[in-house]
């Protein structure tokens, strides 16, 4: 459904879009490599069995990061599995939620060095009340004495898909501490935060935060929000941009008879109770000028599964598709996981509407959605001893490097046939997230191999046509409704 809808209703967004201002390049570049993303026609890969002879084409994906729900599944497969066996240790881990105001959101979501300082602020003074704590638990003679770790990952949307810059945190939840002049770093586990400790990580975010926006012109109080221009470069260099995100953030309508108001939500029976969740009065959930820290969940290290879900749970695609269907009257339904507390269970969006928020999602260049702190940071001198060591064993619940026969699109092996790298193959992602073995063949169960990787409009057609296949795939059926609302007039801006 999301891959109609953009395919339908983009050329007219984008020609609306060029009347207010225009989009940037990273963002039709992002949406127009979707539509390709998949098919044969734009790219694909021609595998062949070893012992049988039977072949097979298979499709290049776009390798976009902002909303195609396959790449985005793929490469959240990708880095949790990385998470979980390169980089997160066998020790605790709590999942840590960092959430702004509302009147920054738009201006993080295109500033990269604010976002940057922000998330890192907030890291920072994770790290700081882990250090005090463990000093005064473990009786150090100093804060540096305690190195602690984390992973950020940087979410752009919320549910209910609005610009809602947030950060998730998995840090360890304890402090590494070097006992002896030449022994080894030994973990040792910090108890459950306190609603007050919680409380004080959030005040002095806050603090610190503040005097990042001073630096660069802006404030940390709700009631200046309104009276500040949002982002204002963004708007004179990036006038639709701007408009989008704006929208994105407000939870607002850009086109229909809903424009400038909030987005139409279904809502439950007075008398269905609510699924989220209930805040209890000592759960270690603080918030203070806006800033919204929530640190409940926690990991045993051991439990690596669990772990990895945790990992495919920060970084997941915005957009679930099976939670997204067409209405009657061509509008798009998008059902929440959870019940909201004013028992809102899903939002009505309008095709062009629903652009709008995908557009806000698109990361600009630079942005880096995963960042990494203190023992885990690739410039700490313990990373080393720190670090799970690479597995042994090549089963399926630890997924083999790329080496040998089976090349990968991510990357080749060597003239020794060592891997250049330790990141996943394409093969056992496509398995791993999709189901779809591409290194075995469907009739005799022998290995693949891939032959040839058509790249241009010649080798693609040529191995079309040895496949039986039609150059273009047959016409979609039109949809009268949704013709007639994409349109309708788009109210970007004022």
């Amino acid at each position: 459904m999301l891959y109609r809808c953009v395919e339908a209703h983009w050329p007219a967004f984008l020609e609306r879009a060029q009347e207010a201002g225009g989009l940037p390049k990273f963002v039709v570049q992002e949406f127009e490599a979707y539509l390709l993303c998949g098919r044969l026609e734009a790219g694909c890969l021609h595998l062949a069995c070893r012992s049988c002879g039977h072949s097979q084409l298979v499709a290049f994906s776009c390798k976009k990061r902002a909303f195609c729900p396959s790449c985005c599944g793929r490469r959240m497969a990708d880095t949790a599995v990385h998470l979980e066996q390169n980089v997160l240790p066998v020790v605790p881990v709590r999942h840590w939620i960092c959430s702004l105001p509302w009147g920054l959101r738009a201006l993080l979501g295109y500033d990269r060095t604010l976002c940057s300082e922000v998330v890192g602020a907030f890291v920072g003074e994770l790290s700081r009340s882990l250090q005090r704590r463990a000093k005064c638990l473990l009786a150090l003679g100093s804060v540096a004495d305690a190195h602690t770790g984390a992973v950020a990952s940087i979410q752009r949307t919320d549910s209910a898909l609005r610009l809602n810059v947030h950060a998730h945190i998995l840090a360890l939840d304890g402090v590494y501490v070097r006992e002896a002049e030449d022994g080894p770093l030994v973990f040792h586990a910090l108890p459950t935060p306190t609603r007050a400790e919680v409380a004080d990580v959030a005040r002095r975010t806050a603090e610190r935060i503040e005097h990042i926006l001073k630096a660069h012109g802006r404030s940390l109080d709700p009631e200046l929000h309104d009276a500040e221009p949002p982002a204002l470069p963004l708007v004179l260099e990036e006038p639709g941009l701007a408009a989008c995100y704006a929208a994105a953030a407000r939870g607002v309508s850009v086109t229909g008879d809903r424009a400038g108001q909030t987005t139409l939500r279904l809502v439950v029976s007075r008398d269905a109770p609510a699924t989220g969740e209930v805040e209890l009065a000592e759960e270690p959930v603080a918030e203070v000028r806006g800033i919204n820290v929530h640190a409940k969940q926690l990991v045993d290290g051991r439990d690596r599964k669990q772990l990895e879900r945790l990992c495919k749970y920060i970084t997941r695609p915005p957009v679930a598709q099976e939670r997204l269907e067409e209405r009657a009257d061509g509008r798009l339904e998008l059902r929440l996981k959870n019940v909201w507390k004013d028992g809102t269970r899903a939002l009505v969006f309008e095709p062009h509407d629903l652009l709008a928020r995908l557009v806000a999602a698109v990361p600009p260049p630079n942005f880096h959605l995963l960042r990494y702190f203190g023992v885990l940071s690739s410039h700490s001198a313990f990373r080393a001893e720190v670090v799970p060591k690479p597995p042994v064993d090549t089963g399926q619940s630890r997924p083999p490097p790329c080496q040998g026969d089976q090349l990968s699109l991510l990357g080749d092996s060597d003239d020794e046939g060592e891997p250049r790298h330790a990141r996943t193959r394409w093969g056992w992602l496509l398995k791993h997230v999709f189901q779809q073995d591409v290194d075995t063949c469907s009739r005799c169960g022998g290995p693949m191999r891939w032959v040839e990787a058509a790249t241009t409009p010649d080798a693609i057609a040529r191995l079309m046509a040895s496949h039986g296949l039609a150059p273009e795939p047959p016409a979609r059926p039109p949809r009268s409704a949704a013709t007639a609302v994409g349109q309708q007039k788009l109210q970007f801006g004022e």
